[in-house]
């Protein structure tokens, strides 16, 4: 694959720049398994609609039938019908915004699935990622197979985080 320069212009960042590397969707790290790739995510509905509404021209691909609302969090749009997230203050607060990626996680994830890659960063995102596999065990543990009505927010969750809580 050739390496491809991608400028990104949006509201929370103008004139930042990197590469993609590998190709779409592959080359990930043998300890990265999630189960939906990023367009998966936000097309089973997910962060209320509202999460990066403006990064169209980053993922072009990724926003063909996604349910979005531009003006705020809309959590009847998520897959579970119910909110999800923390304000983004709360991830500032706790450290867990990557300065590339300013909106986090997730947006780590897209860029990763892209192609890029940035070692460092993608150890400590993958080791995050990972953690999600507790709330996994908790919905197993407390939740019927398929009882979508049981730890709603955990489900939602896990959604944002790739992991498929619809199999659980």
């Amino acid at each position: 694959m050739r390496p491809k320069e991608v400028v990104v212009n949006d509201l929370m960042q103008h004139g930042y720049r990197y590469v993609r590397t590998e190709p779409e969707g592959k080359n990930f790290d043998p300890e990265f398994t999630p189960d939906l790739t990023p367009y998966q995510v936000l097309k089973l509905g997910a962060f209320g609609g509202k999460y990066m509404t403006d990064c169209k021209d980053e993922f072009p691909d990724w926003y063909d039938g996604v349910a979005l609302c531009h003006e705020r969090h809309a959590p009847e749009l998520n897959y579970f019908g119910v909110n999800a997230s923390q304000p983004l203050s709360v991830w500032r607060a706790k450290g867990w915004i990557y300065e590339e990626d300013p909106r986090g996680w997730f947006q780590w994830y897209c860029r990763y699935y892209s192609g890029r890659r940035i070692p460092e960063e993608d150890r400590r995102q993958i080791k995050r990622w990972k953690q999600m596999v507790r709330h996994v065990a908790q919905v197993k543990y407390a939740c019927r197979k398929g009882d979508y009505t049981c730890h709603t927010r955990q489900r939602q969750a896990l959604l944002h985080w790739a992991y498929d809580s619809r199999r659980i």
